[in-house]
């Protein structure tokens, strides 16, 4: 289900099937399903793997040919779209961060890292049959109604996750920096994330964050530049550009029209702070962008 006020349509699991936090299924043929055909985006982290045949994907401002084996990784609110495809089989998980066991939610170097590459090849028929293993163990038990049945799917996800895991090559050394940390300095780093994800629009300063953290805006700093390489500040607005590109990229929107979205006073002001983090106006990075992949 879609949220059709956005200015790109949002996918709802929950709103698709009330009470569900974790879906699986299988889709195979030679055509694009017409909601994937459009850019939109989910509420929710979705692994697709792809066992046969070949697909054309968008992610945010990237264009993947993605060949079997593979997975594909996306993140909640990456915009995204499929345009086109041989015949393929993929099977799809979707979930929210609530039903990964707190042991899978700790390991933040290693699922950013994982989310952030999109798309993983699987290199030998040794990784093909152990993730196929586990997800026919959840397509199976998901079907069926049996005691236990979520404790189970979590279990199995669990395994499923870290699995895929191995196939990450994690070049940002930085983020390694939090396996080591301790649990307290993880939450934060953790709760700082979300919360950007969930209030960049109207809270854009550093002490905002701090507030909700009840912690200082110095110790927020600290603790963020020591695990990113980056100060609070700068993970804010990095944030806001984001949205900002996908906004540009992906829909028929004026200038005018995005600022007043990510609440920047005027659209000169947005003009300028677009500029200063990217070198380049919204207009032109809006034009450079679609003749790179139109």
């Amino acid at each position: 289900m879609k949220n059709n006020q956005a200015l790109i349509p949002v996918y709802d699991m929950a709103a698709c099937i009330p009470g569900t936090n974790f879906i699986i299924k299988k889709t195979e043929g030679n055509s694009v399903p017409s909601y994937m055909a459009i850019p939109h985006r989910h509420t929710d982290y979705k692994i697709s793997f792809l066992q046969e045949g070949e697909v054309t994907h968008y992610t945010d401002f990237e264009k993947y040919t993605i060949k079997a084996p593979a997975l594909l990784m996306l993140a909640p609110d990456q915009v995204h779209q499929q345009t086109g495809n041989s015949f393929y089989k993929m099977m799809h998980i979707s979930f929210n961060k609530e039903f990964l066991l707190t042991e899978t939610q700790g390991v933040l170097a290693c699922w950013e890292c994982m989310f952030s590459q999109v798309v993983l090849p699987v290199m030998n028929q040794e990784q093909v049959r152990e993730l196929s293993v586990y997800l026919e163990l959840m397509y199976q038990e998901f079907k069926d109604n049996k005691p236990q049945k979520g404790l189970i799917l979590k279990n199995l996800l669990n395994a499923f996750i870290i699995c895929a895991g191995r196939l990450v090559n994690c070049k940002n050394e930085v983020e390694s920096s939090v396996v080591t940390m301790d649990y307290s300095q993880n939450r934060i780093v953790r709760q700082f994330k979300t919360l950007i994800d969930e209030n960049f629009v109207n809270s854009t300063q550093v002490t905002q964050y701090a507030d909700m953290l009840y912690v200082t805006p110095g110790h927020l700093n600290d603790l963020i530049k020591t695990v990113t390489g980056k100060t609070a500040k700068q993970i804010i607005d990095e944030r806001r550009i984001l949205e900002a590109k996908r906004l540009l990229f992906w829909g028929e929107h004026s200038v005018k029209e995005i600022a007043g979205r990510l609440n920047f006073e005027d659209d000169a002001y947005f003009n300028r702070f677009f500029k200063k983090h990217t070198g380049n106006t919204p207009a032109l990075f809006q034009r450079q962008i679609r003749e790179k992949y139109n």
